[in-house]
């Protein structure tokens, strides 16, 4: 299976112990590792596959734990650096009732957005192989880069460009679109109890693009898709059942039980 390379940030949630309360009003926070191309890393590991992360921390305690966190998911470090002068990013996380969330981020800057060039571990992104061009936004995001609505197909379709292989649009419990040039269509989602949707999308993410490193053929077959999109709408769901991202993706054993379920 090719090795999938994720790149970006890593960082420090810290989620309150309770849902529905501010920032201000909330007595304790449990602290979990995120950072949304960390988390697609861990989730193709913590499903079988190959993957590396690259990108900066502070060298400092949280920077270190970070990394030993995707060590013991089993993801390639190489291209991993450390700052001596920046700190690691922190997070705050406001969760609603609902499982919903908003983001305080503390950066001043953080050492994720001071990587260099010349810090980039280039043998090790040769060892990703390029494969054609997908686009994954959420609903929400559709909204925002069209100033249109995601409900109707032309909003979305304006994303479209000549080079992508698949245009994906996920909307949460609902499910998630699929565009490609030869089909559309729909594949629903799974109800779950929610707690946290932190990491959900990765959760996603992650086991789509696994199952694109297995078998490319996937853009071209559309019941392979809709198949490789029903696994990876309950690796999303089962992701939110827990507090954190990264220590509620799921194995490939929970998401085949939540798929036999429905």
């Amino acid at each position: 299976m090719a090795m999938i390379v994720a790149f970006g940030e890593m960082l420090i949630d810290f989620v309150p112990d309770v849902a529905g309360v501010s920032l201000a009003e909330s007595k304790g926070f449990i602290k979990a590792p995120g950072g949304a191309p960390a988390n697609v890393a861990c989730a193709i590991t913590k499903l079988g596959g190959k993957s590396a992360f690259v990108g900066k921390f502070g060298d400092d305690e949280f920077g270190h734990m970070l990394v030993n966190i995707l060590k013991q998911n089993s993801v390639n470090t190489d291209g991993v650096c450390f700052d001596k002068e920046a700190r690691t990013a922190l997070a705050f996380v406001t969760l609603k009732q609902n499982g919903e969330r908003e983001f305080m981020f503390y950066r001043n800057p953080s050492a994720d957005m001071l990587l260099k060039e010349s810090e980039l571990n280039l043998n090790l992104i040769k060892q990703a192989k390029i494969d054609g061009c997908m686009l994954q936004v959420s609903d929400e995001e559709v909204d925002f880069l069209t100033k249109g609505s995601a409900e109707k197909e032309e909003t979305v379709l304006s994303l479209w460009h000549d080079k992508l292989k698949l245009l994906l649009v996920t909307d949460g419990p609902k499910g998630c679109r699929y565009y490609t040039k030869s089909f559309k269509g729909k594949v629903a989602g799974y109800t779950v109890k929610t707690v946290d949707t932190t990491g959900a999308g990765d959760a996603f993410v992650g086991s789509f693009l696994m199952q694109v490193a297995k078998d490319p053929s996937i853009f071209e077959n559309e019941g392979k898709l809709k198949e490789a999109l029903a696994f990876s709408n309950a690796c999303g769901a089962i992701c939110t059942t827990q507090k954190g991202a990264i220590p509620a993706l799921p194995t490939t054993n929970d998401a085949q039980a939540l798929l036999k379920s429905k």
